[in-house]
């Protein structure tokens, strides 16, 4: 393929003529942290990081200028950048950036890197200091033009960042009205899941036989294609036909509700009605001829009432599992049907609101992923050098 003018090919792609090829060695130092253990302090002003996350204080600091973060072991896929002074542990490298180089452009430059093939542990993934600082980046060769595409890029992070405390916000008040509202109120009667429903069970298919990608008229829902939000359809198995008349009984419909009880609990949804009729899996039940309304039950079996039982509830084996008989005990508190339907309303109204703020994150961060992209090999240009 022909190149276009001012490019060239490279190891790492095709990058600007004036654009070098350096070793993250030859911009950067990578530091090892420090046991907090002398240094640690409740009321210290400077936070102590680990690859989780905010660990303490302490009012001695470790380092004081621009750094990128990368874990040692444990979490080595999650860079931070640090503008503030802060104190690392042993597992969270820091890195010492030299004067010709924007440190925040190397931020997103290491968002780029896949860490996981650098892992050099069969347990806990691990990474060696060397290791970082013989990996090639692209980087312009002026401080100038890696501070705009650095700058280019930060644009997006007060948006991004006041988003996702948006939807934490939204998420726990629709988490404190699911308490309020579905709290048994005097006049409300409790009844078992059992008794206002039947619960099912799902089945895996036959000793030998397969799911298989070819589509037929059979889709097989399991547990890795479920969520809270419903079933995702980016990768469902087919059961071929000579094996659906065997589980042919253990299908789900339209209406019904799915809970997951083996490996991942209490994952509650319902079926789509592209997958009406769909054969379950075995590590999920079905809650079908519902007495009350389907929205209000879904509500009440994803609040923490239930979820907190589930959790209490479970069954330790080779995977964690919830009996079908412990599902059917459940208690479920029950309004009137008009209070049903307005209590539904306003959950899902809230649910609603949710989701359009998740897409416009989604929306916001794929734009941003396409800038990366874009700006970090330097298909776009901000600034050329002559």
């Amino acid at each position: 393929m022909e190149l276009k003018a001012g490019y060239k090919q490279t190891d790492v792609g095709v990058i600007p003529e004036d654009w070098e090829i350096k070793k993250l060695g030859d911009v950067l130092k990578v530091k090892h942290g420090k046991s907090q253990k002398e240094v640690e302090n409740i009321n210290g002003q400077y936070p102590i990081l680990g690859t989780g996350g905010l660990m303490g204080y302490t009012n001695h600091f470790l380092y004081d200028k621009e750094s990128v973060l990368i874990g040692r072991k444990g979490t080595i896929d999650k860079p931070r950048f640090m503008n503030s002074p802060f104190w690392t542990v042993d597992t969270l490298f820091y890195t010492e950036i030299f004067n010709k180089y924007f440190p925040k452009y190397l931020y997103y430059k290491f968002l780029q890197i896949d860490w996981y093939s650098y892992n050099e542990a069969s347990g806990v993934p691990s990474l060696n200091a060397k290791t970082i600082e013989n990996i090639e980046i692209a980087i312009p060769s002026t401080k100038a033009e890696q501070a705009a595409i650095a700058t280019a890029l930060s644009d997006t992070d007060p948006l991004i960042s006041s988003l996702e405390k948006l939807i934490v916000k939204k998420r726990n008040i629709k988490q404190g009205a699911m308490q309020t509202l579905l709290q048994s109120k005097e006049g409300w009667e409790v009844k078992k899941l059992g008794d206002i429903s039947e619960v099912k069970s799902g089945k895996r298919l036959p000793l030998g036989k397969q799911l298989t990608e070819i589509i037929t008229p059979h889709p097989y829902i399991r547990i890795l294609d479920m969520s809270d939000n419903g079933i995702s359809l980016t990768d469902i198995k087919y059961v071929p036909e000579d094996v659906f008349p065997i589980i042919k009984n253990y299908r789900i419909f339209k209406g019904d509700i799915y809970i997951s009880v083996a490996g991942t609990l209490g994952l509650v949804g319902r079926v789509p009605d592209i997958l009406n009729g769909a054969n379950l899996t075995e590590n999920a039940n079905k809650i079908t001829d519902i007495k009350c309304n389907t929205s209000y039950l879904l509500c009440v079996l994803r609040s923490d009432f239930i979820q907190n039982k589930i959790e209490a509830e479970r069954t330790m084996g080779a995977q964690p599992k919830l009996a079908l008989t412990r599902i059917r005990n459940f208690e479920i508190p029950l309004p009137s049907p008009e209070e049903q339907t307005q209590i539904a309303k306003i959950l899902s109204d809230m649910d609603t609101e949710i989701t359009a703020l998740e897409t416009k994150l989604a929306k916001i961060k794929a734009i941003k992923q396409g800038m990366m992209q874009n700006l970090l090999t330097g298909k776009i240009r901000l600034i050329i050098n002559n």
